[in-house]
């Protein structure tokens, strides 16, 4: 090796030592406002050289959800709470990508080859409903397999962390239920096509209503810790019901609120119940 080639090598493995030491962007600590949290996906974005939002060969897309810490559940004086909701500290440690919309009808039935919306409710940009977990679980395994791609649903903790995107409000945008029709479709007969309202402050559409979504996690109370990382549910055991998230179409506004939990049984198929899909990281765009 000539001197200029040992120059070179250096060179490279000194820029290598600089990204190793390059300290990482700080967490999204909510509470954040919008222009905050758009700040928190940029700079973690631009650390990890990829972009903020994705999309993926069948037109899914997805965004940037940058690690950070939350109040997972509801205060005791949030209207409309629930018992299972008790507060609590969250970290999300890993970065991930969440769909930006609900899994529609035209990807669903393109992966899976068939769509088990209601003929009252079908079309293609509408989110699919009537899917078990269990559906929902292999839809996610055969995109995965398709593409060479990570795919799952979100834990239930990452789903309200991303619902949130910085609020510590009953919804994303605020506490004024009078707003809630700007940004969630939570009455009516049908379900609507999805992207069709506001998004929150990290681009995601329809956290609040439109389809229930399922998440990985089995449902139970929350741990009675102070600050718990990366909360994946029980393991086993005699729960079998899986977390679903963010309300539906004929829901009053109490049910699609960020901290509003249910649950259903993974072989169940119900309609208003759809899903979103998790991606991981590092990806190529």
């Amino acid at each position: 090796m000539n001197r200029l080639s040992y120059l070179w090598v250096a060179l490279v493995l000194l820029g290598l030592a600089g990204r190793e030491a390059e300290a990482d962007p700080p967490l999204a600590v909510a509470p954040f406002d919008s222009d905050q949290a758009k700040a928190h996906q940029k700079a973690w974005a631009d650390h990890l050289g990829t972009p903020v939002q994705i999309t993926n060969p069948i037109g899914m897309k997805f965004n940037l959800i940058p690690p950070g810490e939350f109040a997972m559940g509801s205060p005791a004086s949030e209207p409309g709470r629930d018992d299972n909701e008790t507060q609590h500290r969250v970290k999300i440690t890993n970065l991930f990508y969440l769909s930006a919309h609900e899994v529609t009808q035209a990807q669903y039935e393109r992966v899976m080859g068939n769509n088990p919306s209601p003929s009252r409710r079908k079309g293609a940009t509408k989110p699919v409903e009537t899917v078990n977990w269990r559906e929902a679980v292999a839809f996610c395994g055969k995109l995965s397999e398709r593409e060479g791609v990570g795919y799952r649903l979100p834990t239930e903790a990452e789903w309200e962390y991303a619902c949130r995107a910085g609020a510590t409000t009953a919804y994303s945008f605020g506490d004024d239920v009078s707003q809630l029709g700007k940004y969630a479709w939570h009455s009516g007969n049908s379900t609507h096509p999805v992207g069709g309202l506001r998004p929150n402050a990290w681009g995601l559409f329809d956290m609040h209503g439109n389809v229930w979504e399922w998440c990985h996690d089995r449902y139970a109370p929350y741990e009675r810790l102070q600050v718990v990382s990366d909360p994946i549910g029980p393991a086993e055991g005699s729960r079998v019901n899986r977390v679903l998230r963010g309300g539906a179409l004929s829901h009053r506004p109490r049910f699609v609120r960020a901290a509003n939990r249910s649950d259903g049984p993974p072989d169940n198929r119900d309609p208003n119940v759809g899903f979103r899909l998790a991606r991981t990281i590092p990806l190529s765009p």
